[in-house]
């Protein structure tokens, strides 16, 4: 039997030529037009995969995403006609893994559902605890801490963190980070990751007034350890 994918779409016809193309691939779907029938679905049966529309009658798919999030790390891919990066940003910072904009190719959906889908099996880790400094994280408990206080992130902002950990003294570029944090290149909008980074620097670098994050002028970003 295939992965199973729970598609919340309220469009009947682009829903029902999803679910023939992605069951044609393998898959097993559910079809959900209702925002709150499609959290009562995500939330009462076991799904591999969420596709998420943002404009829904009844919740919408950011609220969904939220929900959602509290309590599963279920690779979500928001489908929207919405394009404007800001847009983006909040449905990645609702916890969404990806976002597709809509008018897309199949063969498009069907890439990103097979990154997330690796992204989400190795989760993007290699050690167990990642440590620069006074900044800790312990891979296993999804916990970050300075000087041990807890910081709360977002499933995005914790990725991009630990890419920077594990890549420490490294100079990565946002093309490198959009590549491996996103699975893929948002091709002119490299401007994602300058977001992140002031989110992750909003939580770390100026709560802690403690220098983490390092910006590389005309290159990308840094985590650097002290010697």
């Amino acid at each position: 039997m295939g992965k199973s994918v729970l598609l919340i779409e309220d469009d009947e016809k682009l829903a029902r030529f999803l679910e023939l193309e992605l069951r044609y691939e393998g898959y097993e779907v559910t079809i959900c037009h209702d925002g709150r029938m499609g959290l009562e679905t995500a939330l009462g049966q076991f799904f591999d995969m969420i596709l998420l529309d943002l404009m829904l009658p009844n919740l919408s798919g950011i609220e969904i995403c939220r929900r959602v999030r509290k309590i599963s790390d279920i690779p979500i891919i928001i489908l929207t006609a919405k394009a404007d990066t800001m847009d983006k940003v909040a449905g990645l910072d609702s916890g969404a893994d990806d976002y597709l904009t809509k008018p897309f190719a199949i063969e498009e959906l069907l890439a990103r559902m097979r990154v997330a889908f690796k992204h989400n099996q190795t989760g993007g880790t290699k050690e167990n605890v990642l440590q620069v400094n006074a900044l800790c994280i312990d891979t296993e408990k999804r916990l970050v801490t300075v000087d041990n206080t807890v910081v709360d992130l977002t499933k995005k902002e914790y990725e991009l963190l630990i890419y920077l950990v594990q890549n420490k003294n490294i100079v990565l570029s946002r093309e490198q980070i959009l590549h491996k944090v996103w699975g893929y290149s948002y091709i002119g909008e490299t401007n994602v990751v300058d977001v992140y980074i002031r989110y992750l620097r909003a939580k770390i670098d100026e709560i802690f007034q403690k220098k983490f994050i390092y910006t590389i002028r005309g290159v990308g970003y840094s985590v650097k350890e002290e010697k």
